[in-house]
């Protein structure tokens, strides 16, 4: 796959079918229209573009804070070998400032030679957010291309959105949000030296700080799965603070694995979070947290053991 960050850096001629949207958590319905173009691809001998708006210098403009499901190393790691060219598109005053008639002909058709256009049935774009789908479907005679609208996905009663993803990830709801992923959620990082107090206690633990534009569960413990050199390890995970033992108030996720006594330290990994189990606290001791630590060890490989049964 070919990562290109930036419309002005994409030299390619030929012919594409490509998806837009902004894809923060490449959720059900994401991977959905991700599909059609792979499909379309391998139908029409075709390349296959994914063109993701980057939409952080619109927050860095605004002063606000980027709280996303996936970093952009994230989402480019997932798209890995998945399609032809992913394109990342920052969301600067020359694409924000676009009428949507000029993005149709001067973008897709005049940069990325669309030949074929797939999106949601939501999906807007052009300054004032004016372009729609009825305005792709009647533009499509004139430029030549096909249009593909997909249907959304649905979670129970609702459409899957990364907004809806948002919602229920700030509830700690694990379940509701790997359901709508259609993967456990995941946080990547590098393992980080720390105080070594959980080796010393006899369970030792990795230390991983998520990337700041990085939206986590609320502080708790989790159970979880990592992976370190290409094999994945069963734990329990705490994301937060860790009160009882330091004041520093930075949010890292430290993961006890029931079955690695390796090295990690600055080694890449991935940790997927599955399933809430209690919030994080201050203990009166260390002796006292040790003591629930235990208990959450035990929680955590009772779960594992029941998965692995499919219970």
């Amino acid at each position: 796959m070919d990562y290109i960050k930036g419309l002005e850096f994409y030299q390619d001629s030929r012919e594409t079918a490509v998806t837009l949207g902004k894809f923060d958590g490449l959720h059900r319905g994401h991977q959905k229209l991700v599909n059609r173009v792979k499909k379309l691809k391998n139908k029409h001998r075709v390349r296959s573009v994914v063109f993701a708006f980057d939409m952080l210098p619109l927050y860095e403009k605004l002063g606000l804070p980027r709280e996303g499901i996936m970093s952009n190393e994230e989402r480019k790691m997932r798209l890995h070998g998945t399609v032809d060219v992913f394109l990342e598109c920052p969301f600067v005053e020359s694409i924000s400032s676009m009428t949507a008639e000029a993005f149709i002909k001067d973008v897709l058709v005049g940069i990325l030679h669309a030949k074929y256009i797939v999106v949601g049935t939501d999906f807007r774009f052009g300054h004032g957010k004016r372009g729609d789908v009825h305005m792709l479907a009647e533009y499509a005679g004139a430029y030549g291309y096909e249009l593909f609208v997909e249907e959304k996905e649905m979670y129970g009663d609702r459409e899957i959105s990364s907004t809806y993803i948002k919602e229920e990830l700030r509830k700690g709801n694990m379940k509701a949000v790997n359901e709508m992923l259609g993967y456990p959620y995941t946080v990547n990082g590098t393992v980080e030296y720390g105080r070594q107090l959980g080796r010393r206690l006899g369970f030792p633990t990795i230390n991983v700080q998520p990337a700041k534009e990085k939206l986590l569960p609320p502080n708790g413990v989790y159970i979880d799965c990592v992976e370190i050199d290409g094999i994945w390890y069963n734990g329990i995970g705490n994301v937060g603070v860790k009160p009882t033992v330091t004041d520093e108030n930075r949010v890292l996720i430290e993961s006890y694995l029931f079955d690695y006594d390796g090295n990690a330290y600055e080694k890449d990994v991935e940790i997927q979070i599955y399933e809430f189990r209690r919030p994080e606290q201050k203990f009166a001791s260390v002796e006292e947290m040790k003591e629930h630590v235990n208990a959450d060890i035990a929680y955590g490989k009772e779960y594992f053991r029941y998965k692995r049964r499919g219970e």
